[in-house]
């Protein structure tokens, strides 16, 4: 999966642009050395919260680059076509060229934005993910997904963009406050139901532990998590069959993430959602009461919730019916056979989606 280099884990992703992902502590020193010897001038997106490590970073890479900021809104409401049009307007009036650079320095609302922005800059400038949470090191700054939402749903428009890398120093997460790892958990116990059990094994040998960035098992379950993600997203960039798996629990996670405007945390939403999906693949007659079990019991553990209004059904229907999953308007989900058989669900009968949703509404 992975090659260690002094203290560094180097991920490959392949495809059509291959780039590295890049484990460790204290890497971020050497992010100039990721922006490429072409490079005049680079632009760092990052929210409000951030703005001091923003400017920490930008004095490490003045005397190599010109260096620009953008503070964007935090969390979802960065991910807005206007806050993409001022980044935009910055990049503009500044003469920013193809081959200059922008960093996404932030979670993954941040790295969704600062993917999209590059990828509609000159047709496509070159981009440098440094995610600064949980789930943007697991999931948003891997794979080249890049989006904003409209207020028809989440990530309506975007594009598939890969980054020149990915630069996940676990320093930064540190100081996180200990409810954004837990969020952040979703992502990493999603790989596990998908694809790697280790991960399930390890929170259940001790949450207070693997929640812990100093830890070894910490790190474990990051690493084991991107390198999954490395894994799919390397064999289909585009989402043309494999990759969907890895929206195990999204389907219902976006909808709900959608009627609550975006103030439910994206981990806890899809928590919410992996419940609903096993309660799904149960009712399909192929996944095991032991293994629903286990969903509650690991997110349960992680203090992420797994119900939702019973009533608030027929919003989120209608907002799963223009999920940008479907297909020809024929819903699709995806559902395990058993832990690490993650398969499609296509066109699943409404009865059959309001029995699952009945387990996890309250």
């Amino acid at each position: 999966m992975a090659l260690d280099v002094t203290d560094t884990t180097i991920i490959p992703v392949a495809g059509d642009d291959p780039y590295d992902v890049l484990v460790g502590r204290g890497i971020l020193a050497n992010l100039a050395d990721q922006l490429g010897p072409r490079v005049a001038k680079v632009l760092i997106i990052h929210p409000p919260t951030l703005g001091a490590k923003a400017n920490a970073l930008r004095d490490s890479l003045a005397d190599r680059f010109e260096v620009l900021l953008a503070e964007v809104p935090d969390a979802e409401d960065a991910k807005r076509v206007e806050v993409a049009a001022f980044c935009w307007q910055i990049m503009g009036q500044t003469d920013f060229t193809r081959t200059d650079a922008v960093i996404g320095f932030g979670g993954g609302a941040t790295t969704d934005l600062a993917g999209f922005v590059a990828a509609t800059w000159l047709r496509g400038v070159r981009l440098v993910q440094v995610p600064t949470s949980v789930a943007g090191m697991v999931d948003a700054a891997v794979g080249g997904k890049t989006g904003i939402n409209t207020s028809e749903g989440k990530n309506l428009v975007g594009s598939f963009y890969a980054p020149a890398a990915v630069v996940a120093d676990l320093d930064v997460l540190d100081t996180l406050p200990r409810n954004e790892i837990l969020a952040g958990f979703a992502e990493i116990v999603k790989c596990g139901f998908i694809g790697e059990p280790e991960i399930l094994d390890i929170v259940e040998a001790s949450v207070e532990r693997v929640t812990d960035p100093t830890t070894d098992e910490f790190r474990r379950v990051v690493e084991l998590s991107i390198g999954l993600k490395a894994r799919v997203v390397g064999e289909d960039f585009k989402e043309s069959g494999l990759r969907e798996i890895l929206n195990y629990g999204h389907t219902l996670g976006h909808a709900i993430e959608h009627a609550e405007r975006y103030r439910w945390r994206h981990g806890a939403a899809v928590a919410v959602g992996m419940v609903f999906a096993a309660e799904l693949g149960r009712l399909a007659g192929t996944l095991s009461d032991a293994v629903v079990d286990r969903h509650r019991s690991i997110l349960t553990s992680l203090t992420l919730p797994i119900d939702y209004p019973l009533g608030r059904w027929s919003t989120l229907l209608a907002t799963m019916q223009r999920d940008k999953k479907a297909r020809a308007g024929m819903m699709r989900f995806i559902v395990l056979d058993d832990v690490g058989k993650p398969r499609v669900l296509a066109g699943p009968e409404e009865a059959t989606l309001f029995s699952a949703y009945q387990e996890v509404g309250v």
